[in-house]
């Protein structure tokens, strides 16, 4: 999985998604979110869930334990065949199960002729509802974000067509499976075997190919999810 994605809707059509019984404890934004090109190292909306309740925080996408904090940037991302068993990310797993809400992800598919040039596509759910990406999250609950705060997406391997896009995908949850996923309830077993097993299908999944403009991360129009004929980009 490259490194974008989308969270455009309002955050109550994500819960409604999710049709969780919980009463939200913390104050979030009820306004569409409309960010179209979430890059690494900014703050987006997070769902977690704790004894108390569920909470809605805006959390930095990228992660790293302090001990590798500043030896290169934070991972964004995390493999479902390593993240329970590598020491990198032992501090989250399995506490630090949450959601990343969102639209669509983007992925960079290298010329054939030239590797050096890449067209962008857009990945959304065949239906167009909203998808919800299994996520490890570190956050501290206060009025200020703290520096330690961060999280990363799980990814899996593709499958079937979606391997001409590229070999990750984010781990895409089911609304049911996402609400086992974040429950604090949920045994470490449980929670392994939904990551190794629970990733959506790529026929669950549209794409198409979207203008280069998505690579400069201060375009955030909603025009970057559009198709465009591969012809009409510029070199």
């Amino acid at each position: 999985m490259c490194g974008r994605y989308s969270i455009y809707e309002a955050m109550d059509v994500y819960l409604r998604q999710l049709a969780l019984d919980l009463v939200v404890i913390n104050g979030y934004d009820h306004d569409r979110i409309n960010r179209y090109n979430v890059a690494p190292s900014t703050r987006v909306e997070l769902i977690r869930q704790n004894a108390a309740g569920l909470r809605v925080d805006r959390v930095k996408w990228g992660w790293a334990p302090f001990w590798a904090k500043g030896k290169r940037p934070d991972p964004i991302n995390a493999r479902a065949e390593t993240v329970m068993t590598g020491k990198f990310f032992r501090a989250l797993w399995p506490v630090g199960r949450a959601l990343a809400p969102a639209n669509g992800w983007f992925e960079w598919i290298p010329d054939p002729a030239d590797p050096k040039r890449k067209q962008p596509y857009y990945i959304a759910a065949a239906d167009d509802e909203p998808l919800f990406f299994a996520a490890l999250a570190e956050v501290h609950e206060g009025i200020e974000p703290d520096d330690r705060d961060g999280f990363v997406i799980i990814t899996a391997a593709a499958d079937q067509g979606m391997v001409d896009i590229h070999d990750r995908k984010p781990l895409v949850l089911r609304p049911e499976l996402a609400r086992e996923w974040i429950d604090p309830t949920t045994t470490a077993a449980r929670a392994e075997e939904i990551a190794q097993l629970g990733c959506r299908p790529a026929g669950d999944f549209k794409w198409h190919p979207v203008s280069k403009l998505v690579g400069n991360v201060r375009n955030q129009g909603a025009e970057l999810i559009e198709p465009v004929q591969v012809s009409e980009q510029l070199p």
